[in-house]
């Protein structure tokens, strides 16, 4: 009977059960692991950062809803994909880290990068093992990637030993496994769906809430149908865009903090109320409010506010029957009632507010006025990745998305850093499923810091990423020269620069000269809009655009901070 390498055996597990992308950075003990993925046909791409590939695996896995594997070595290298691990188990997204480790009998006395791996991914997985041996490798991918994809999407973590990983296995002593079938829908509870719809049809201020959940669950078909038919006022959560078109008229973007003051019933569709929705408490939403709550977690039905109705459910089986049921009496929430005429006139104040202040277009420019002519050239379709503070909060409000999983941003655990990684995922996924459909990385100056040498990997790979750096000087701000000057002029400059300043003017696009090309620094609005006619050319090569503006530039007055404050 013939052997089996063990790296082989993860390889050709991960094909089994549909794994298609692995990014990583390799190293003692990984290195034929790696190459034994590239000859079972898996698609490996080398990464900069730990953490950039972490953020690139979870991304892929929520385009494609089959977990990205990122691939790591022993000790430090796991130790930076903990930020991305979490991130990715706060977001619900699924994703497989592997890592080598030390090899067994070296563990105790001091071994290559020992670190208690398991013990230590536990807190940010669904589920963390070691194979005790290569022939139980088929057993725990099959259990990791089930673990990642069923219920709530998460992370799982796979340990294995140096001398594991150097093992071979006879052919009839492996373990066999079938490929994990898709995870099964959870249904609504017919009664509770009926008293959704009552509920819903006699609200005088109703509000649909529609959360990233919903475009995982690809119900973006049927919830438009809803939308549409019973024009009812919707919100989306930042990942939750596109779902039903932002462009859509029953859209209430433009007037988020009345629609959530004020609605009466909120059904919320694949959204938690977490700290993006203000937990769903006063004064943010009226004190007496009714949540329709329908989450595919139980666990997290009434978890900061008693819902009115709390539904375990898929979101697409819940939103086909609710349809129905509004469907059935012919239910239309008419535009000529009050609360669609008070939603109205706001989003009308608030656009008229925000086109005005996109419209000063002399230098140095603001977020508004760069974001409303990045919206007229960038293609219609593209996918947007955004992070920063100020950069993503307005790109949200005026990027639109007319597609579901189309919007990538710093999402429910504000993970900065996350852009470069997003990007690479979705242009490969672009690539592979959808060649031609354009990948938009928009970064405030300080969130590019975070992973810019990631544009080596987009070089490497021959991603056409268009990457916007939206250029303040500073982290939420920072300041002109001769206001950056006159501060640390004299003195310790660890003691007089602002903890906020980063360099002035910082010439980010000269990054492609490493690599032969060029990009572009614009100050006017002119050498903006011929930079992204320019960019839009190019098939096999990033390009970055880094625009310059008023350091002081800042967000329009909010009624409520982003955060709700505490009350203890």
């Amino acid at each position: 009977m013939s052997e089996v390498e063990a790296v082989q055996i993860i390889a050709e597990s991960l094909k089994e059960q549909g794994i298609e992308y692995v990014f990583g950075i390799i190293g003692i003990p990984v290195i034929e692991l790696s190459m034994a993925f590239q000859a079972a046909g898996l698609k490996y791409i080398g990464m900069r950062n730990e953490q950039a590939a972490c953020y690139a695996a979870q991304a892929i896995g929520f385009l494609t809803g089959k977990p990205g594997v990122c691939l790591v070595v022993s000790g430090p290298g796991l130790l930076h994909v903990t930020g991305g691990m979490a991130n990715a188990q706060v977001n619900c997204w699924p994703m497989l880290v592997i890592a080598g480790s030390t090899s067994q009998d070296h563990e105790g006395i001091g071994g290559f990068q020992e670190y208690p791996q398991v013990e230590m991914s536990r807190p940010y997985c669904k589920y963390a093992a070691r194979p005790p041996t290569a022939s139980l490798i088929p057993l725990h991918v099959e259990k990791a990637v089930r673990y990642a994809t069923y219920g709530r999407p998460g992370v799982s973590y796979l340990d294995f030993p140096g001398n594991i990983l150097q093992s071979r296995v006879q052919q009839d002593k492996i373990y066999k496994v079938l490929s994990c079938p898709p995870a099964p829908l959870v249904y609504p509870a017919h009664d509770d769906v009926i008293r959704a719809a009552n509920l819903l049809r006699s609200a005088k201020r109703p509000l649909v809430i529609i959360g990233k959940g919903a475009a995982y669950a690809h119900a973006e078909n049927i919830l438009r149908h809803f939308i549409e038919n019973t024009n009812l006022p919707f919100l989306p959560t930042p990942m939750g865009k596109g779902v039903v078109s932002d462009t859509a008229p029953q859209c209430v973007s433009s007037a988020r903090s009345l629609a959530l003051q004020k609605a009466d019933v909120v059904l919320l569709l694949g959204a938690r109320l977490n700290w993006i929705l203000h937990f769903g408490k006063p004064p943010r939403y009226s004190a007496d409010v009714k949540f329709i709550q329908v989450d595919i977690c139980p666990e997290e039905l009434h978890n900061s506010v008693q819902a009115s109705i709390a539904i375990q459910s898929d979101i697409k089986p819940f939103a086909e029957q609710i349809f129905e049921q509004m469907n059935a009496v012919n239910f239309e929430f008419l535009s000529e009632n009050p609360w669609w005429e008070e939603l109205a006139k706001k989003c009308k104040n608030n656009r008229e507010q925000v086109r005005s202040m996109a419209m000063q277009t002399t230098a140095p420019l603001n977020y508004y006025t760069v974001f409303h002519h990045l919206r007229e050239l960038i293609p219609r379709d593209a996918i947007i990745v955004s992070e920063g503070a100020n950069t993503m909060d307005i790109g949200r409000s005026m990027l639109f998305n007319i597609l579901p999983r189309h919007r990538l941003d710093a999402g429910t655990f504000g993970t900065m850093g996350v852009g470069p990684g997003f990007a690479v995922a979705a242009a490969l996924y672009c690539r592979d499923r959808f060649p031609g459909k354009r990948v938009i990385c928009v970064e405030g100056d300080s969130a590019f810091g975070f992973s810019g040498m990631e544009l080596e990997t987009m070089v490497r790979y021959k991603l056409p990423i268009t990457i916007v750096i939206v250029n303040n000087n500073g982290i939420y701000g920072g300041f002109d020269q001769e206001t950056y000057d006159a501060i640390r002029n004299g003195g310790d400059l660890s003691q007089v620069t602002p903890p906020s300043a980063l360099g002035v003017q910082v010439h980010y696009e000269e990054m492609l000269k490493m690599f032969g090309g060029s990009g572009y620094f614009c100050k006017e609005i002119p050498e903006l809009q011929a930079a992204l006619k320019d960019a839009q050319k190019l098939t096999d090569k990033p390009t970055i655009i880094n625009v310059a503006i008023n350091p002081s530039s800042d967000r329009k007055p909010q009624t409520f901070n982003w955060l709700t404050e505490s009350k203890l």
